[in-house]
Parts: C-alpha cells; sequence; structure tokens
C-alpha cells in the first residue's frame, strides 16, 4: 500500500496519460463485443466532439494544476483537513477514507449542484446531449464544466485535507470509473446489480442518461454508489428502456458540433420533463 501511495506521489505526466488513453482504447474495444446498444452510428464520427471535450478538459485541469498542488502541499504541511484530524489512521484507512470523501465532494456534490442550480445544468448540459453514450462521452464535458468541476475538486481537497499522492490515486480511478460506467457494454444483469450496491455500475449511471425526469436528476454517483443510496438519488430503470440525450434538446445533429455544443450553456433555460419510462 505504502509503494502505491509513493508512486502516485511522483507519478509521471506520461503515465497519466497512459491511464486516459489505456482506459478508452480497452472500453472502446469492449464496446465492439459486448454491447449493450447496437448504435448505428459512425464511431469516430461521434467520438470527435467527446474528444475534443475531453483535451480542453485536460488543458483546463493542467492550467489550474498549481492551484491543485500548491493547496494539496499547504493541508499536508499545517495537518488539515478530515483525514488529519483523525489521530492513529492506518495508512489503508487513510487512503480508503480519502478516497471516499474526495469522490462525495469532487464528484457526487458537484454533480448534485448541477443538476439543481439552472446556469449549471445549462453547462453541465453538454454531457447530457450525447444522444449516443459510450465511452467516450465520459469526458465530454464543456470548458466552463471543467472549471466547475475544478473548483469543487480544489474545495474538496481542502476540506479532505488530501495530500498530493491521494490527489492523483483518486483521479486515476474516477477516470477509469467514469469510463467504465459510460462504456456502451452490457454486464449480465445481476453482476451489474451487485457492483452498484457498492460501486456506480454501467447501469445504473446510464439510468442517469435517460433523458427525460426523474431519471436524469438521479444516481449522481461518480465512483461509489453509496453516496445515492445514502441521500435518496438512487433509481433503477430497465436497460431496454433507457434512450439517451435530452427532450428538450432532441436534435441529434446539432448535438454533435463542436460549435453547437460550445455555445448551448448560453440557450434559454431548459429542464427534462418528467414522464413515465418510455420503451426503446
Amino acid at each position: 500500500m505504502e509503494a502505491i501511495f509513493n508512486y502516485f506521489e511522483t507519478i509521471p505526466s506520461l503515465h497519466r496519460s497512459l491511464i486516459l488513453v489505456g482506459g478508452l482504447t480497452l472500453f472502446w474495444l469492449l464496446e465492439g463485443t459486448l454491447p449493450l446498444f447496437n448504435f448505428t452510428y459512425k464511431k469516430w464520427s461521434h467520438a470527435l466532439p467527446n474528444l475534443f471535450f475531453t483535451f480542453t478538459t485536460i488543458i483546463v485541469n493542467f492550467g489550474l494544476a498549481f492551484l491543485l498542488l500548491a493547496t494539496a502541499n499547504w493541508v499536508e504541511q499545517n495537518n488539515f483537513g478530515i483525514i488529519n484530524w483523525i489521530p492513529n489512521l492506518p495508512l489503508w484507512a487513510y487512503i480508503l477514507l480519502g478516497v471516499l470523501l474526495l469522490d462525495f465532494f469532487g464528484a457526487y456534490l458537484a454533480h448534485y449542484v448541477e443538476h439543481k442550480v439552472k446556469p449549471l445544468w445549462m453547462v453541465h448540459l453538454v454531457h447530457h446531449t450525447d444522444h449516443n453514450v459510450d465511452t467516450t462521452t465520459a469526458n465530454r464535458h464543456h470548458p466552463l464544466e471543467s472549471l466547475i468541476r475544478f473548483t469543487f475538486t480544489l474545495f474538496g481537497v481542502f476540506i479532505v485535507g488530501a495530500p498530493i499522492a491521494l490527489v492523483f490515486l483518486y483521479q486515476s480511478l474516477s477516470l477509469i470509473a467514469t469510463q467504465f460506467t459510460h462504456a456502451n457494454i452490457k454486464l449480465p444483469k445481476k453482476l451489474d446489480t451487485i457492483i452498484s450496491y457498492v460501486l456506480v455500475s454501467p447501469d445504473m449511471h446510464k439510468v442517469h442518461h435517460h433523458y427525460m425526469l426523474p431519471y436524469t436528476d438521479s444516481n449522481y454517483g461518480n465512483i461509489f454508489s453509496i453516496y445515492d443510496r445514502l441521500f435518496g438519488t438512487f433509481m433503477t430503470l430497465d436497460r431496454e428502456s433507457i434512450i439517451y440525450g435530452v427532450d428538450t434538446f432532441p436534435d441529434e445533429v446539432a448535438n454533435g458540433k463542436i460549435g453547437e455544443l460550445l455555445k448551448q450553456p448560453f440557450h434559454k433555460y431548459r429542464h427534462p420533463t418528467s414522464s413515465k419510462p418510455v420503451e426503446r
């Protein structure tokens, strides 16, 4: 455990890039052999805007990384934050609790707020207007959302008291988790259900991408499903009934154009409507 912790404290940028590319490649290949839905899209054409937003996310995070590093160093040097205030924590518990709490502040809370605050929902909308959710959808975030998410992550690092090793470990796990849960793969239903008791499973997250309420406003978790279960935001929907997108932005062609997606947050506020499940 100590060796892993030390590795992430000085993880090279190349290795972090390999985690991103390796995860995308793995799940991209699995989508071809274990597809949940047999999409008729041109896969590379669909991936282009999503990869563009992956690139902008990298730029935003890289440009602001000095704030993350400074905050992580400060909390470590000043013994500040939740995990530093608990005495005699063994390393495994320190890491587990740190990852759990970072996942709450940096992911679940950020995601929940984006759905509940109107202007933030319009920014987050870019992620939801993908009509063919696959592993490339994982990082389909408007640059403004990358800034919002970074702010929540920074807040989480400060409150949790996470050193940079823990931050990099969490971000690596988060990256793989979100690629996995967005991937167009079909696990055996029982296995998917078992996974969802602790971790966010593919079927669980796909419910969140259903195009109408109340399902759009559910299953906010990133790595762990426990927060959705604890705060009553967990919902299920049969996988065959899921339809992707947002009903107030139904134009699939426009939702696949980078220029249109960059302008999407500045449209008049719209939110999905409520409806009974629709058969696919």
